[in-house]
């Protein structure tokens, strides 16, 4: 049964709960592959993903990273063989038109591996999401955009939700009207594992115009 993990960000570690269930659902540990979202800028390299996972104990016996310094042939065949792929956080734009670029968008929803994504990564693995100015993006008009698509809901991770959430609102409201939207800052998770939906640290649902703060579950 497929795992999908939205995560927040984490200025520490991951939390013993979330340790947890992933060492649960990371039982195959031969390759985690995480895809860069700066992928032009080679210095970013997964530092502070990777000694999440090294801080759980979770290794593995190889580690990829993808950017433009793998062919994307070479990236779409990592991406079948990953046993874990991990999108990185950091600019969600530059993911996203990466993703669309290297044709990686398929790959990675149909892959078998358990997929993580940490803030700009989590947004990236949502069906849709939205780019707007008042979310932080240099943008003059706000755009939805299509992501992954791993699960038929959208993202907002990594946000200043708890001193903003009337803005967010007001924001997510059109397309919350058309989709459900899970919203969270940092130290926080969603889960998806087969039809059942985990909650950890502070994480709101937005559905037809309305806010809901989540009960824990993890």
């Amino acid at each position: 049964m497929r795992s999908h993990y939205y995560l927040g960000w984490f200025n520490d570690f991951f939390p013993e709960n979330l340790v947890r269930v992933l060492c649960e659902d990371i039982t195959d540990r031969k390759s985690v592959v995480m895809i860069s979202s700066n992928p032009d800028f080679f210095e970013e390299n997964g530092t502070a993903e990777r000694s999440w996972l090294d801080q759980a104990g979770i290794m593995f016996n190889e580690y990829h990273l993808i950017n433009y310094h793998v062919q994307k042939e070479d990236a779409q065949t990592l991406i079948q063989n990953a046993s874990v792929i991990f999108l990185l956080g950091g600019d969600t734009l530059k993911q996203n038109a990466f993703l669309k670029e290297y044709e990686l968008l398929d790959e990675v929803k149909k892959s078998s591996a358990v997929v993580m994504g940490a803030s700009a990564g989590a947004i990236n693995m949502s069906a849709k999401w939205l780019c707007s100015k008042n979310f932080g993006y240099e943008v003059e008009t706000s755009f939805v955009y299509d992501g992954i698509g791993l699960d038929n809901f959208s993202v907002l991770s990594h946000f200043d939700l708890e001193n903003n959430i009337t803005l967010v609102k007001d924001e997510l409201s059109p397309l919350s009207e058309k989709i459900n939207i899970y919203a969270s800052n940092k130290d926080c998770a969603v889960r998806v594992k087969g039809d059942k939906i985990d909650i950890l640290g502070n994480v709101f649902l937005i559905s037809h115009s309305k806010i809901q703060k989540l009960d824990e579950t993890l």
